[in-house]
């Protein structure tokens, strides 16, 4: 099935937790080339993301970016370094007994201290938040992958329409190739038989030697093998394109094979009308090229 690799999604998801966003941008690539960018919040549900896009995707370079807008700021905690405040409260009374300072160790003395006093986030809040927020996130991608698969069906409709009208283009061209090459043949065959009668003349000549010359040199610019070869390339396209599964690469290696038959069809074939029906070809060729550049 033909299917475009650019489009753009986003979706947005809210639970009691807050708000959660996830937006996806794909542009074309030869491979499937994933970026993601996740809040810190949620940095372990990353393999979960990837996978997740990696089920639905084939090729493309996709940028999935999500935020995350909390309803309430996780509680910070706050843990004293027991180790600094023992040995400060050691010190400072020490001083007091030598009667250097007066008083004991307050709790606004620690406050001024940054080394007596560790600050951070829960852990255990932000563990739970990535395994309350993970259904959330699975259900937001998995919304935006439906949106960016719409949107990459729809953008493949047109490239199909172009591609099979150049398809068919293409089986035209070659039958008029086949003609021509085949009026070519004859007339060759005839170019070379007036030149035998023409130099029997002046020197003996063996004509049964002569007729297979002639049969060779004609079977040398013989192309029905290409042909063959050729039509077997557009019916293998046709069943392609008709199958479920991504085809892009597929069909940019058909395309490399058929500019390969196109190729000695032209050096092998002989007639005055050969060599615009393969240019024609050869351009045919190479604006599909690039039209399958797009395709997943």
């Amino acid at each position: 099935m033909i299917k475009s690799m650019t489009g753009f999604a986003s979706r947005t998801r809210d639970d009691d937790r807050g708000s959660l966003s996830v937006t996806l941008r794909a542009v074309n690539h030869r491979f499937l080339d994933l970026q993601v960018r996740l809040p810190a919040q949620l940095a372990d549900l990353e393999p979960q993301v990837r996978a997740q896009v990696q089920r639905r995707l084939a090729r493309g370079r996709v940028e999935v970016a999500v935020s995350l807008q909390l309803r309430q700021a996780p509680a910070p905690q706050v843990e004293i370094n027991e180790e600094f405040a023992t040995a400060l409260a050691a010190v400072v009374e020490q001083a007091r007994v030598r009667g250097i300072v007066t008083g004991g160790l307050s709790a606004g003395d620690l406050l001024r201290l940054p080394q007596a006093l560790v600050i951070r986030e829960r852990a255990t809040d932000t563990e739970t938040l990535g395994q309350v927020m993970a259904s959330t996130m699975e259900d937001a991608l998995g919304a935006a992958l439906e949106e960016l698969d719409g949107m990459r069906t729809r953008e493949g409709a047109h490239l199909a329409a172009d591609l099979d009208a150049r398809l068919a283009e293409l089986g035209a061209l070659i039958d008029r190739v086949a003609a021509a090459a085949e009026v070519g043949r004859v007339q060759l065959e005839a170019r070379l038989l007036e030149r035998v009668r023409e130099l029997a003349g002046a020197i003996p000549v063996d004509s049964q030697a002569v007729s297979q010359e002639i049969v060779r040199v004609a079977q040398r610019s013989d192309i029905t093998e290409e042909i063959t070869r050729f039509r077997g390339h557009l019916t293998h396209w046709t069943s392609l394109v008709a199958m479920d599964e991504p085809c892009g690469r597929k069909l940019d290696f058909l395309l490399q094979e058929m500019n390969r038959e196109v190729n000695t069809i032209g050096a092998k074939a002989d007639g005055l009308q050969v060599s615009e029906h393969i240019i024609q070809a050869k351009a045919e060729l190479e604006r599909m090229k690039e039209q399958v550049q797009n395709v997943e």
